[in-house]
């Protein structure tokens, strides 16, 4: 009896003093490191710390008494929980930063954080980046293209789609949605030059449609920017290169830096850029950027983030030009043929976000977000078609006004021995877009035709449910359900009409991972998405499936050979509904059929030698319409097989660089496959050599000079003195070779 009751004793003193979390906090800077990964031995406690570095222990088993500490450019560390200091039951685990060996790289057990699944601040220094769209490049098998000059966003390809501007794929900045909605130039249009790149401190990714947070146009798959939180130190960046290109940059702490970065930070950022541009026509492209964010404690289990963003931009563009023009030398490879097309555009955000740990070692995350949007875009796809007087140049405007919320609740737990996870949310977004227009102009001041013009209300209401259980310590399921309804009004002011629709969809995904060990992890996910239309389709749609779903399946698995090879390969299949398309270019309505798509990943990651790195993504689709004769079932511009890779040195100081290619091969250009849109390849480099205190580089686009077309669209037109319309090849032409150099100072 006296043995029992010192047992009991023991146990209650021991479960008084545990330490209930940690934070994993980087040893020079103080900053926090988030998703630094906590495992136990036996692998059935498995944790990623959040933005704060904080990993709740509030459900490690008694029995575990030692962690291993672990990030990518970190030394990993064993910690025994007996010999912490804690203050409030918590403790600071510090990681010394490193230039990490693919050597030391596991394959983790939680597979929505994959090895290939993050691209990091570093990752994005590396390459000869110009704003943050070209970002995007860095998602394995993900293109753009630019097509109306650089303040435009760009045309995006992945998975066998053409995405235009952002149908199909979901992308957000610090929780803030990017695609907008029933907009004036194109469904899900995602403009991210509001990102300033040196701010980026992750780009999380995945593909398909198979996570229960992301919503609308998540069929492809998303890309969720995140910004830093700290700025590690003050700065001030310049850049010039051909072109008359100019840029400048400068972030600064308004707060000044405690031992413990954790509790507070405020730092305000600028950046002002300018270029005339590669082509005959100068762009007069120019762009500002401003940021104040502040994020910290408010108590000791909360931590504020808000934040402030500005940004503003105007160009002029030299558009599509066809072959027929650039062949008879009517007009240069970068030439024009309306010289007056180009737009402006701004955009300011208002973003604020409460973490809350609750006392059960759950999380709650609440935010709320305010956007204004302006947009402004004059294009002339088709020249004299239309109009042989005055031409065919249109106007695309609109005024965006959207607000919305995010709220998660997130708690890891055992079901008796099972390890559990649960998370669950609410999403709301309201767009109130007005005076939104197609018309056609001359010369952009001139308006010859009014074709469409109204006011927009669109809502999204949403909820969703996940739960992981590992029902060993190798095997993952996770079910999901996640349910949108949408409200859709439109005021069409020319027909003096009022139309409005509502829609629901119901999305279950079913992923399972298996981890068989360190070297290798093999998943199968399973789900049900969809892309929202436009609103002017939804209200002439009433009845009918005015909200598409699309279904897919991805098998694959991410390997280890030897020390310093990593490799992850994926089969996947897409399958998506009836559709139908507004055209905002010419304010029509275009019925789409049901379509398939499959295909296979690959990517590769060796290590050549100490801080030398070869990576390379290989992408083979198949993209085809069903329910038609097969001869008249390709996708036009969809891309079949496309490749990025390349050689990375790395050291924290002294010189880092890349040398990088990029290769899409020809497509379709039409239905029958009978204009073709020719493929490119295309390589870029970057050069740094980087102090403590100061950084210099040099960075280059298309570093051999190739001549190539960034964009192709088969479209008829007709020049000013031709008889009849012509259909062919219309393109914009890729950058030559394009160098800027740039200066850092850190201070």
């Amino acid at each position: 009896m006296l043995l029992i009751l010192f047992s009991v004793s023991s146990l209650m003193v021991y479960a008084q003093t545990r330490i209930h979390g940690i934070y994993i906090v980087n040893a020079q800077t103080r900053v926090p490191v988030q998703d630094a990964f906590v495992q136990s031995d036996d692998r059935l406690f498995n944790a990623e710390a959040d933005e704060n570095g904080f990993v709740s222990l509030k459900d490690l088993p008694l029995n575990i008494s030692t962690l291993s500490v672990s990030r990518i450019g970190f030394e990993t560390k064993l910690i025994d929980l007996a010999e912490l200091s804690a203050t409030d039951h918590t403790a600071i685990i510090y990681l010394q930063a490193k230039v990490s060996s693919l050597r030391e790289v596991q394959v983790k057990a939680i597979a929505s954080k994959g090895v290939f699944k993050t691209i990091s601040d570093l990752d994005i220094h590396l390459r000869p980046i110009n704003n943050s769209q070209e970002v995007l490049r860095m998602v394995p098998g993900l293109f753009i293209g630019q097509h109306a000059g650089g303040g435009k966003a760009e045309q995006i390809f992945l998975r066998g789609f053409d995405l235009d501007h952002g149908t199909d794929i979901h992308i957000s900045a610090d929780g803030i949605p990017v695609n907008m909605v029933s907009h004036a130039h194109g469904q899900g249009y995602a403009d991210l030059h509001f990102v300033i790149p040196e701010l980026i401190d992750r780009v999380n990714f995945n593909k398909g449609p198979y996570f229960a947070d992301k919503g609308n146009f998540t069929t492809a798959g998303f890309v969720e920017f995140k910004t830093k939180d700290y700025l590690e130190n003050n700065f001030a960046k310049v850049e010039g290169g051909q072109y008359n290109t100019f840029r400048t940059i400068a972030g600064v702490n308004l707060l000044k830096p405690a031992a413990d970065r954790r509790n507070q930070s405020l730092y305000f950022a600028g950046e002002a850029s300018y270029t005339d541009g590669y082509f005959k026509n100068p762009q007069d492209f120019t762009r500002y950027n401003g940021v104040l964010k502040y994020h910290g404690s408010i108590s000791s289990h909360s931590t504020l983030t808000a934040s402030l963003t500005g940004f503003a931009s105007k160009w002029n563009a030299s558009g599509q030009i066809p072959d027929r023009a650039v062949q008879t030398g009517l007009v240069d490879f970068y030439g024009a043929v309306d010289s007056t097309e180009g737009g402006k555009t701004s955009r300011y955000n208002a973003n604020l976000e409460l973490l809350t740990n609750l006392p059960d070692g759950g999380t709650i995350r609440n935010q709320v977000y305010y956007s204004r949007y302006q947009f402004e875009l004059y294009s002339n796809f088709t020249f004299y078609k239309e109009d042989p007087l005055n031409g065919d140049q249109i106007r695309q405007r609109e005024r965006r006004n959207l607000a919305g919320y995010n709220g998660a609740y997130q708690k890891t737990f055992a079901i008796g021995s099972i390890p559990a996870e649960t998370r669950a949310g609410i999403q709301l977004r309201y767009d109130d877009i007005n005076n939104i227009e197609l018309t056609r102009t001359k010369d952009r001041v001139l308006n010859t035709a009014g074709l469409m013009l109204g006011d927009i209300n669109e809502l999204n209401l949403a909820a969703y449910g996940s739960q992981r259980l590992s029902l060993t310590n190798k095997l993952d399921l996770t079910a999901a359900l996640r349910a949108d309804y949408f409200s859709n009004r439109y005021h069409d002011k020319l027909a003096s009409q009022v139309l409005s629709t509502n829609a629901a969809i119901v999305s279950p995904k079913l992923n399972f991972t298996y981890k068989a060990n360190d070297r290798l992890q093999l998943y199968l996910y399973n789900g049900r998405g969809f892309h929202s239309n436009d609103t002017r389709v939804a209200v002439l749609q009433s009845g009918k499936k005015v909200l598409p779903p699309a279904y897919g399946s991805d098998l694959g698995g991410i390997f280890k050979l030897g020390k310093k090879l990593l490799f992850q390969s994926a089969i996947w299949y897409l399958w998506l509904d009836q559709e139908f398309v507004y055209v905002g270019d010419e304010g029509v309505v275009e019925a789409g059929g049901k379509t398939r798509r499959y295909g296979f990943d690959f990517s590769i990651r060796y290590e050549l030698a100490k801080n030398l790195f070869a990576d390379a993504d290989l992408s083979l689709a198949n993209p085809r319409a069903t329910g038609v004769e097969k001869s008249a079932s390709y996708l036009p511009l969809a891309p079949r097989l496309t490749s990025v890779g390349g050689l990375t040195y790395r050291q924290e100081q002294g010189w880092n660089g890349s040398v990088r290619y990029r290769y899409m091969a020809d497509r379709p250009a039409n239905e029958d496959n009978a204009v073709v849109a020719k493929g490119y390849f295309v390589t870029d480099a970057a050069l740094n050599y980087t102090k403590k205190k100061w950084e210099t580089g040099i960075a280059i686009q298309n570093l051999f000079n190739t001549k190539w077309k960034e964009t192709q669209f088969d479209t008829e037109s007709r020049l000013k003195n031709e008889p009849a319309p012509v259909s062919e090849i219309h393109f914009t032409a890729g950058t030559p070779f394009f160098a800027r150099a740039s200066f850092t100072l850190f201070f």
